[in-house]
């Protein structure tokens, strides 16, 4: 199993954003040189606390600063953004990293991004769909380009000088594109089916409980078998909220106490979710009333935390539980504690991603 990281990031409202982005941006160059293998970064316009407003820049402040680790966008928000200037900047930054990018999309799951974008009561999956289409056939076809839509049409014949280069979209490095992967956020998710018979690849949010977790697997078999593809767990990227300290006690208290940052993170999220009708991804069964959503319910749910034996033994539990998969998205918060924070994800890749692959290893040759 790869360690990697994934943030979108929730930061206290009273936070100075030049900290926060330093913070952040610190802790891609840290997962970099500890050898974790992806880092992706989110975005958001309209989130004072999720305030990262545009992944791809943020990567562009990283491609000196990082050396080996594969950059994605976590995500582009597809309905936000016109389909032409999508296709160029993601072009220019996978040049910009000699392809270690990865392209990740989605339809963008914040309201207000998409009621200040001008699409809150528009089909954002439909315009997600013809979005990337426009992306895909820009890398793919040749200008002048023909590309009609429902939201967006594509040309540039009438001021083509091949001559010279103008309406020529570029192209990016990794042909025919980077690898695309989509950041599922719903149980028995219809879209992991099918991007996998596109070729493309899931990232299972870290705020979802397992057995909706799980639920990924076969929509990602089925969609790769109509897609005439392997369906290899190694593919299979999982994102987990994981806190690591030398010792259980400091662990709890970091991750658990009322001034956590994974509290403040689930919290925020938690209350986005409920307010836009996804209560049921914090709940073991439909029935479950909304009320029985309570912050300490969610953390124990959805936090792993403790010394490295500890984490270790709850992340081969939660493997055990889903089935196997490829990389562990070690999940970004806020560093309340810069020391603390750095030695988790310090104790993550040096300590327990040696044990629990030590574990799986073991089992395997057992089998």
């Amino acid at each position: 199993m790869n360690l990697g990281f994934f943030t979108m990031p929730i930061h206290p409202l009273d936070k100075d954003w030049r900290t926060s982005l330093r913070e952040d941006r610190e802790a891609f160059i840290l997962a970099d040189e500890l050898g974790f293998t992806e880092g992706y970064v989110g975005e958001h316009v309209t989130d004072q606390a999720e305030n990262i407003t545009s992944c791809a820049l943020f990567i562009a402040t990283l491609v000196d600063a990082t050396k080996r680790i594969k950059l994605g966008t976590g995500t582009i928000n597809m309905p936000n953004a016109h389909p032409a200037q999508v296709a160029a900047n993601m072009a220019m930054l996978d040049h910009l990293l000699d392809g270690r990018f990865i392209f990740g999309i989605s339809p963008g799951g914040l309201l207000s991004d998409a009621e200040i974008f001008g699409n809150l009561d528009a089909d954002r999956n439909a315009m997600f769909l013809e979005g990337i289409n426009h992306v895909i056939a820009l890398w793919t076809t040749e200008p002048p380009y023909n590309l009609a839509g429902k939201y967006w049409s594509l040309t540039t014949a009438r001021q083509f000088i091949p001559e010279i280069g103008q309406g020529i979209v570029p192209k990016p490095l990794q042909r025919p594109h980077p690898p695309i992967v989509v950041t599922a956020v719903a149980p028995f998710s219809k879209g992991v089916t099918e991007a996998a018979a596109r070729g493309w690849d899931p990232i299972s949010a870290n705020f979802l409980l397992p057995q909706w977790v799980k639920s990924h697997w076969p929509k990602y078999v089925e969609g790769c078998e109509r897609g005439n593809r392997k369906a290899d767990p190694a593919n299979w990227r999982v994102a987990k909220s994981v806190f690591v300290a030398d010792d259980d006690a400091t662990a709890k208290a970091y991750a658990m106490d009322a001034m956590s940052p994974y509290r403040a993170y689930y919290q925020s999220l938690a209350t986005k979710l409920i307010k836009n009708g996804r209560s049921e991804l914090f709940k073991t069964s439909r029935d479950m009333p909304d009320s029985a959503i309570t912050i300490d319910y969610v953390m124990e749910k959805l936090v792993i935390w403790g010394s490295p034996q500890k984490v270790a033994d709850e992340i081969l539990a939660f493997r055990e539980e889903i089935g196997g998969f490829g990389t562990l998205l070690y999940a970004g918060h806020d560093w309340r504690d810069r020391g603390l924070a750095r030695r988790s994800m310090v104790l993550a890749a040096e300590k327990v991603l040696p044990k629990v692959n030590a574990a799986i290893g073991k089992k395997m040759a057992a089998e």
